[in-house]
C-alpha cells in the first residue's frame, strides 16, 4: 500500500522554487552590480511617496551612467 502525499505538495514545491530562483536572479544582479528595476521602484514606494519612479529605460541610463563615470580615459 503508497500513501498519497499531500493535497497541493506540487503547488507549494513551484513556489518554493520560483521563489528560490528569484533570490538567486537577485544575489546575482547584486554581485555583478546590475541594478534591480523592480527592488528600485519598491524603495521608492516606499521612502518617497508621492515621487514619480524613473522609466525602466531612465533607470537603466543612469545606471550605466554612475558605473561608468570617471572609470578610465575618454576620447573626447
Amino acid at each position: 500500500m503508497t500513501t498519497r502525499p499531500p493535497a497541493g505538495w506540487m503547488i507549494r514545491l513551484r513556489g518554493r522554487l520560483f521563489e528560490a530562483a528569484g533570490q538567486a536572479r537577485r544575489a546575482y544582479l547584486q554581485i555583478f552590480g546590475i541594478p534591480d528595476y523592480e527592488r528600485y521602484l519598491a524603495h521608492v514606494a516606499a521612502h518617497h511617496p508621492g515621487e514619480v519612479p524613473l522609466s525602466r529605460y531612465d533607470f537603466s541610463a543612469r545606471a550605466i551612467e554612475h558605473k561608468y563615470a570617471g572609470a578610465g580615459p575618454k576620447c573626447c
